[in-house]
């Protein structure tokens, strides 16, 4: 059985939650190991993701706050995971995030996802699983593709359960991650991160943010179409059914949906793939 799951990104009104909520009574049809929800630079959405949470959770369905520890002392750390812990939820995405405009490492008392990882174990034992990060194009401020995989170990051997990838469209680089992961001796699972694609100029926009490569082909084929929505929404869902159905027989142990908090995409994909 392949693990599914399903990523949100907190709203700002009272329209967006009621929306996101119809939007996860959706995806719960496809019976999801659990949703998890972001965090935004610095711990800017600190409040709004914790609210979320427990109104996603209110729903009985597992949810992965994320927490990030860029930008916020060590004592606010720990009051968001005992408060977590306490409210009863056993999962938690690690990372480091992004720097606040204006903010500099020095500021921050945990400055690695590794560091945050050991932290929460110190903290709360085993009490939660820990999902972290994994970049299989290498994590854009990387120094070199090796250094990207020995970071990646280094959160495992800190008690993190699993990683979660960036987006992609190359099923090889995904492969490749791995094999070099196994040389290593980590065989922790590493979950692809699947982003459908809706709108051209914003899958621009987001991988020019994070680093993820849009190849030369695909990019090509969406310039000719960026002006047809219908069309873009079709190739673009043979083009991620195409990379899921590789990924599977590549032998990922499941896929993690970055939803933009809708549903219908990602539940078309899925039901391409059988699953």
């Amino acid at each position: 059985m392949k693990r599914i799951s399903f990523e949100f990104f907190p709203p700002k009104t009272d329209e967006g939650r009621t929306k996101l909520l119809t939007t996860q009574q959706k995806l719960l049809a496809k019976t999801p190991a659990f949703f998890s929800c972001t965090f935004g630079a610095g711990g800017s959405t600190r409040d709004n993701t914790r609210e979320m949470v427990d109104k996603l959770r209110e729903q009985h369905a597992d949810t992965a706050p994320h927490l990030s520890c860029i930008g916020q002392s060590r004592e606010e750390i720990l009051e968001l995971v005992r408060g977590y812990r306490d409210s009863g939820v056993r999962r938690i995405v690690a990372l480091r995030g992004d720097l606040p405009s204006g903010m500099g490492y020095a500021q921050s008392e945990v400055k690695y996802a590794d560091d945050l990882v050991r932290l929460i174990r110190e903290e709360t034992g085993d009490h939660f699983t820990l999902e972290v990060a994994a970049y299989p194009e290498m994590h854009p401020q990387a120094r070199s593709f090796e250094d990207d995989i020995a970071h990646f170990k280094r959160k495992i051997d800190a008690g993190a359960n699993s990683g979660l990838t960036q987006y992609f469209y190359n099923a090889d680089a995904y492969g490749y991650y791995m094999d070099a992961l196994r040389r290593t001796g980590c065989d922790a699972p590493v979950y692809p991160g699947i982003m459908p694609i809706l709108n051209v100029a914003n899958l621009i926009r987001f991988s020019g943010v994070c680093g993820a490569d849009i190849p030369r082909w695909l990019r090509s084929k969406l310039d000719d179409i960026k002006d047809d929505d219908q069309a873009v929404k079709a190739f673009g869902e043979e083009v991620v059914t195409r990379l899921c159905e590789r990924l599977l027989a590549m032998g990922a142990p499941g896929l993690h949906f970055y939803t933009m908090n809708q549903a219908q995409a990602s539940l078309r994909i899925l039901d391409n793939l059988g699953l």
